[in-house]
């Protein structure tokens, strides 16, 4: 089963131009059989996010988020709502252990490898001197611990440091995903995540996210879908 694990919508996204029946003609017309919203300010209201799910045929929807921590952009699946004081992934770990969240560090790396000064535009790294300009130094950060898997293809990040998210990854033996990021119907779908289950609800969502049983893929837009590797 493909879902795009990173979608952004204007109702919960300022940056984003995607409106909600947007996202859902293009994902079916690209070949998406879900796809998460990942929204900015948080999950869409519960009752309002049941309605528009109910009403798009078999596509799944998932209500997330994308949280601006204080290591770095982290998506959230199984948590309803924003609790005050999750910036701190320390604190996110203890409620997701409690809700059975599902958390991700999203494009680690972006802006990383850039030369200076613009990899100061790196998230996970900020205040860090100097900037880890290869994978062991990059290993030595403690966000690792907290998260259950990483997000190493993603449609706004280079492919350079989606290609080093992977090697981390790898070596961290972590759990790893893909997703567009899609701000608007250009690229939804370009980066997903291949499940090996059918997914109708957020029980198995959660669930098959859980016992690992999915691989980040691309070339979905152009008719070659396969898992990603190291470039």
């Amino acid at each position: 089963m493909i879902i795009d694990l990173h979608v952004h919508t204007v109702v919960g996204s300022i940056d984003s131009s995607l409106l909600p029946q947007e996202m859902v003609e293009e994902a079916y017309r690209v070949g998406l059989q879900g796809v998460c919203l990942t929204e900015h300010r948080g999950p869409w209201d519960k009752f309002e996010f049941n309605r528009f799910k109910n009403q798009q045929g078999n596509l799944f929807i998932a209500n997330a988020m994308e949280l601006e921590s204080d290591y770095g952009h982290i998506t959230i699946f199984g948590l309803d709502r924003y609790v005050p004081g999750i910036r701190d992934p320390w604190a996110l770990r203890k409620l997701a252990d409690r809700e059975g969240a599902y958390v991700v560090l999203a494009h680690p790396f972006r802006n990383l490898l850039h030369k200076p000064p613009y990899n100061n535009n790196n998230l996970l790294f900020r205040g860090y001197k100097p900037m880890p300009t290869t994978v062991d130094e990059a290993l030595k950060h403690p966000v690792y611990d907290v998260i259950d898997a990483i997000e190493v293809v993603n449609g706004g990040t280079a492919d350079n440091e989606n290609y080093f998210a992977w090697e981390v990854a790898k070596r961290l033996g972590k759990p790893m995903i893909g997703g567009s990021d899609a701000h608007s119907t250009n690229g939804l779908g370009r980066c997903v995540t291949v499940f090996q289950d059918e997914i109708t609800n957020q029980e198995q969502f959660l669930e098959a996210l859980r016992a690992g049983r999915f691989y980040p893929a691309t070339g979905l837009l152009v008719g070659e879908l396969a898992a990603i590797a190291q470039g």
